[in-house]
């Protein structure tokens, strides 16, 4: 390994970079689009569901079992309905995700201490919000009858019974429950394999077409040289994206970091590097620069964002596709970046996780330089 040529081999490609507009917009500004556009728009925070209610009751117990539902930040109420077809309406169109169906004789039932049903209607066409909306309807009906039986105690001259179970919740690592605490580490890691992967699986296959891989095979250059010198000015760009990105999720998103700053960013070289390989190794297979992009993307979006755990947890996945996830190496990067960011925790937890990805950095590189094969045919 001649360090000359190295160097030779970067400043061609990192000049080739500068003078490329397109490739130096793409390189910074794309990923800072990506992480504001999924930053504000990717949330699984289930909060203000629009809510409409039918209360043919029309009484002051009525309207207590209401307040319950338009007074929690869960609910947005829109507004009353006065039969049956307005709130079938207002739930086909969309206006309203769940509706709230008090009987006429509620009130009477609620006095005489009678079962008193209620019809929750859910919009099953969102099958996460509707589930979590049955459970914080299921919440607010469970407070008003507590409310409703303490009341009738009260009235009958007797004493309140203490509750047998004191239940004080406790949430760690993420006490607000902010989605966007543990979403943006993991769009951190589904940008970078994105942008990496796209980056340089156009090197290669760029020289074979413009014709200029002839002239590199006739130089004393090794395969090993091009490949280190091609990579080098990206990964420095990688890198200056990795820094952009930790700024925006800290100043921009305020999330908190709790862990090493220095830790993510060497994890994030270790991941650079392995996303980089993986990109150059499909720009070596392919030679074509059209073949080369759209592979990329296949190869790093789609299991960078369906099988890293970033959104879906791995464990909910067959076994077959849990098995596959071992493979992406942005499933480690996720893992690590939530266990840096929200955690606090370094290597002595997350030790199996770096070793992992390095592993299967180090198999890429190998197989992008067996790959690479210094002849014209």
């Amino acid at each position: 390994m001649n360090p000359r040529r190295v160097w030779a081999i970067c400043r061609k490609e990192f000049l080739h970079v500068i003078r490329d507009p397109r490739s130096l917009g793409m390189a910074i500004a794309i990923p800072m689009l990506l992480l504001l556009l999924f930053g504000y728009a990717l949330s699984m925070d289930v909060d203000r569901v629009p809510l409409v209610v039918w209360d043919q009751s029309d009484s002051p117990e009525s309207r207590e079992l209401v307040s319950r539902f338009a007074g929690s930040r869960y609910f947005l109420f829109i507004g009353p309905v006065r039969n049956d077809a307005e709130l079938d309406r207002a739930v086909d169109t969309g206006r309203a995700l769940v509706a709230l169906a008090i009987p006429p004789d509620f009130a009477r039932r609620v006095a005489t201490g009678q079962d008193a049903p209620v019809q929750f209607i859910a919009d099953g066409s969102d099958a996460n919000t509707a589930s979590m909306a049955i459970g914080y309807a299921r919440a607010a009906a469970l407070a008003y009858s507590q409310s409703v039986i303490l009341e009738q105690v009260r009235r009958a001259g007797g004493r309140a019974p203490a509750a047998p179970l004191d239940v004080r919740p406790r949430v760690w690592f993420n006490e607000d429950m902010e989605s966007r605490n543990y979403i943006v580490p993991g769009l951190i890691a589904v940008i970078m394999m994105v942008i990496a992967g796209l980056l340089t699986s156009l090197t290669v296959a760029r020289e074979w077409e413009r014709g200029t891989m002839e002239q590199l095979i006739a130089t004393p250059v090794k395969g090993p040289e091009l490949i280190l010198g091609k990579l080098l000015p990206y990964f420095a760009i990688g890198m200056t994206d990795v820094l952009i990105a930790v700024a925006m999720g800290q100043f921009l998103f305020h999330v908190p970091l709790r862990g090493s700053v220095a830790l993510v960013f060497a994890m994030s070289a270790v991941f650079l590097s392995t996303a980089l390989s993986l990109g150059m190794m499909i720009s070596i297979v392919t030679k074509n620069q059209l073949v080369a992009n759209q592979l990329a993307i296949i190869a790093t979006f789609l299991p960078a964002f369906l099988l890293s755990g970033f959104i879906y947890p791995i464990s909910n996945m067959p076994a077959v596709l849990q098995g596959l996830t071992h493979l992406i190496p942005a499933r480690y990067f996720v893992a690590m970046l939530k266990g840096i960011y929200l955690k606090g925790i370094g290597l002595e937890v997350l030790g199996l996780e770096a070793a992992l990805l390095a592993f299967l950095g180090v198999i890429v590189v190998f197989r992008g330089n067996r790959k690479f094969k210094k002849k014209i045919a």
